[in-house]
């Protein structure tokens, strides 16, 4: 007879799909289960992570209050680091011409908020853009993402201090806190670079330099330099 079987067919396919229903939906329970104990098994070491991540991330960002010491021609270090280069340098944009130059790299550990090295009005704020080769190179900053700061010094008034702030393969942020015509004093804070950095301090060429290679200098604590 005609269509006969049809209608157990189709009883047959609904019941299949039913059953493939069923299936799908079993199979996701198991799937969830398991999935989520992973997931609360590893959820601890997330929250280690987590935990880790903060505690460096709030010693990065420490903030100490330097001892800023007291006389008369005194400039201080700028920033935590090592000085690694004193030479003889020409920066044109502040400076003028030849001055003396103290180089310093800041490591990922240092602290990484700046100094004022000397009291006085802001007189330059200059942000270059470039590129971000490791700044443990101290030719970097004729290369790299830089701000310059220069000040006009207020003790010995007349005299040119400058600080030329230098991004490296991971700090790729320079925040300025000061701005043109502004008069911080000595020590007071000026800027934050986002992890491993390099500082350099422009002084005029007959600023006596008291530190040498290799020194640890503590910012807005360490004198660099004397005028006398």
């Amino acid at each position: 007879m005609k269509h006969r079987g049809k209608a157990q067919a189709a009883a047959f396919k609904l019941i299949f799909l039913t059953l493939a229903i069923i299936v799908c939906i079993v199979g996701m329970g198991f799937i969830a289960k398991y999935l989520g104990s992973l997931l609360v098994a590893i959820s601890g070491l997330f929250v280690f992570l987590w935990v880790l991540f903060t505690g460096f991330t709030l010693y990065f960002f420490r903030d100490p209050t330097p001892d800023v010491p007291t006389g008369p021609g005194l400039v201080v270090s700028p920033a935590y680091a090592t000085v690694d280069a004193i030479d003889d340098f020409v920066e044109k944009d502040f400076m003028g011409g030849e001055c003396r130059r103290i180089s310093m790299f800041l490591s990922v550990i240092d602290v990484h908020v700046q100094y004022l090295p000397v009291a006085g009005q802001i007189a330059l704020v200059k942000h270059t853009d470039g590129q971000y080769l490791n700044a443990m190179r101290a030719d970097s900053a004729q290369f790299n993402e830089n701000v310059l700061i220069g000040i006009a010094a207020a003790d010995p008034r007349g005299e040119k201090v400058g600080v030329r702030l230098i991004a490296g393969l991971i700090a790729r942020r320079i925040i300025p806190w000061v701005n043109v015509g502004e008069t911080p004093a000595r020590g007071e804070r000026m800027s934050l670079i986002q992890f491993g950095s390099r500082a350099d301090v422009y002084l005029p060429k007959r600023a006596n330099i008291k530190v040498k290679l290799g020194d640890k200098v503590v910012g807005g604590e360490t004198i660099l330099a004397t005028f006398d």
